[in-house]
C-alpha cells in the first residue's frame, strides 16, 4: 500500500506572499517613478514631494504595531486580504486629485491612508511564518517573502515607465490598483491561518510543521503584553538596527530613480533600466541570505546564523554604499550601490526569523514593533535625503546611510536570540 503523499502547501502560501510583497512595493514605488510627472502637474519641488513620501512611511511606521496586534487577533488570512483591497483603493485615489493650491494636502492624506493599509503586510506575513514554517526553514521562507520586495520594486520602473509613456502616469496607478485587487482575491481563496485549517494539507505535512515549531511548553498561552514586548532587550536592539536598515533601503525605493534622472543626468528610459539593478540585487540577496541563515544556524547555531550573518551583511552594505558615492562613472557607481543594496538584503531574513522566534503566538505584534523601527528610518530618510542633497550634495545623502548601516551592523553583535526566547517564556 502506498504511503500518503506529503504535501508542500506551506511553500505555496509563502510563494503567494512573495507575490503580495511584490504588489505592495509596486503600490509604493510607483510614485517614485512617476514623481517627475506628478511634480510637474502639481507644481511641486523635491522637498514638497518628499513630504508626500514622508507621510506615507510615517503612517506605515505608526501603524506597524497595531497592525501586528490586529493580525494576531483577527488572523493573517482575513486581515491581509482586506489590506490588499485597501491598497488598491488608496493607490487609485491619487489619480482623481484635481490640480489646485491645496492638492498636496489631499495627496498627503491619500498616501497616509495607503501607509495604514500597507502596515499590515509583513506583521501578517510573519504570523503565517510563525504558524506554518518550522524554525529550521524560517530563514529561507523570510528570504523568499522579502525577495518579493526586490522583485516588485525591480519590475516597477520599466512597467510604470512604459504605461506612463503610452497612457500617462494616472493609468500606471490604475494598473497597480487592479493587479493588487486580483492578488488579494487569490490570497483569500488560497490562505489559511493554520495548517490544520487548510483542506489541501496532508497529515504528514501537518506533523512535519508541528514537529518543527517550538514545544508547547515553550509557547506562551496568552499573547505577550506590550510591556513584555517593549522590555525585551534583544528585540529593542534589533529594532534599532532595523531603523538603520530602513533608512538605507528607502533611499533606493524613494529616491534612486530621481537621483539617476536629476542628479546623474540619465534619461528616463535608461534611468528605468539602471534603477532595476538595486532591486534585482535585493531579491537575490534576500533569498540567498535566508538560505545561508538556515544553513549556518543548523551547523553553528542561531546566534551565528542569524546575528553574525546580519552584522556582516549590513557592514558590507555600509562599505559598498560609501564606495559607490565616490565613483564618477554612473554605470560603475550604480553597480557598487546595487551591490550595497543586495548586501543589505542578505540580512533581511534575520530580522524576521528572530522576531518570529521571540514572538511565537504574538509574532504579529512583535514583528510589527520591530518593523516600526525600519519604517521610522524610512520616514526620516524620505525628508532628510532631499534636504541633505540640496544643502550638502547627494553623495552626502548616501554617506549618511552608510554610516548608519555601520551602527546597525554593530548592534547585531549584542543580540542573543536564545536568551531572549528564555526571557519571554519566564
Amino acid at each position: 500500500m502506498n504511503e500518503p503523499r506529503t504535501t508542500r502547501v506551506r511553500w505555496i502560501l509563502i510563494g503567494w506572499i512573495f507575490v503580495l510583497s511584490a504588489v505592495g512595493y509596486l503600490d509604493r514605488v510607483n510614485i517614485g517613478i512617476a514623481g517627475g510627472a506628478i511634480m510637474r502637474d502639481f507644481h511641486l519641488d523635491n522637498v514638497q514631494f518628499g513630504w508626500i513620501q514622508t507621510f506615507f512611511v510615517g503612517s506605515y511606521a505608526l501603524f506597524q504595531a497595531p497592525a501586528g496586534r490586529l493580525a494576531d487577533r483577527v488572523g493573517a488570512r482575513k486581515i491581509l486580504a482586506l489590506a490588499v483591497i485597501w491598497w488598491g483603493l488608496f493607490t487609485s485615489l491619487i489619480t482623481v486629485v484635481p490640480v489646485f493650491f491645496y492638492a498636496i494636502v489631499v495627496m498627503i492624506a491619500i498616501r497616509f491612508g495607503l501607509g495604514m493599509g500597507e502596515a499590515v503586510m509583513y506583521p501578517a506575513a510573519n504570523k503565517i511564518v510563525a504558524a506554518w514554517i518550522p524554525s529550521r526553514e524560517r530563514g529561507l521562507a523570510n528570504g523568499l517573502i522579502f525577495a518579493g520586495v526586490g522583485f516588485g520594486a525591480g519590475v516597477t520602473p520599466p512597467l510604470i515607465t512604459y504605461i506612463m509613456s503610452q497612457y500617462g502616469w494616472r493609468a500606471s496607478f490604475w494598473c497597480s490598483s487592479l493587479i493588487g485587487l486580483a492578488a488579494g482575491a487569490v490570497w483569500y481563496l488560497l490562505g489559511r491561518d493554520t495548517p490544520r485549517e487548510h483542506p489541501w494539507v496532508s497529515q504528514s505535512e501537518v506533523q512535519l510543521i508541528e514537529a518543527g515549531l517550538p514545544a508547547p511548553e515553550a509557547v506562551p498561552t496568552a499573547r505577550l503584553s506590550w510591556r513584555q514586548i517593549f522590555s525585551n532587550k534583544d528585540l529593542m536592539i534589533v529594532t534599532l538596527s532595523y531603523f538603520t536598515y530602513g533608512y538605507a533601503a528607502f533611499i533606493f525605493f524613494g529616491w534612486f530613480f530621481i537621483y539617476l534622472n536629476q542628479v546623474r543626468g540619465v534619461d528616463l528610459k535608461k534611468s528605468a533600466l539602471l534603477s532595476m539593478l538595486p532591486f534585482i540585487a535585493m531579491s537575490v540577496g534576500s533569498s540567498l541570505g535566508g538560505w545561508l541563515s538556515d544553513v549556518i544556524s543548523k551547523s553553528r547555531g542561531k546566534r551565528v546564523g542569524r546575528c553574525y550573518l546580519a552584522a556582516a551583511a549590513i557592514g558590507l552594505a555600509a562599505i559598498l554604499i560609501a564606495l559607490g558615492t565616490r565613483i564618477a562613472d554612473t554605470n560603475t557607481a550604480v553597480i557598487y550601490l546595487a551591490a550595497g543594496a543586495g548586501a543589505l538584503y542578505l540580512s533581511q531574513s534575520s530580522f524576521w526569523s528572530v522576531s518570529a522566534d521571540i514572538g511565537k503566538k504574538s509574532a504579529g505584534s512583535v514583528s510589527g514593533v520591530m518593523n516600526m523601527g525600519a519604517q521610522t528610518g524610512s520616514a526620516v530618510t524620505a525628508t532628510l535625503t532631499p534636504f541633505v542633497g540640496k544643502h550638502f550634495g547627494w553623495n552626502a545623502s548616501f554617506m549618511v546611510a552608510a554610516v548608519l548601516c555601520a551602527f546597525g551592523a554593530a548592534a547585531w553583535l549584542f543580540v542573543n536570540p536564545i536568551e531572549s526566547q528564555s526571557e519571554v517564556r519566564s
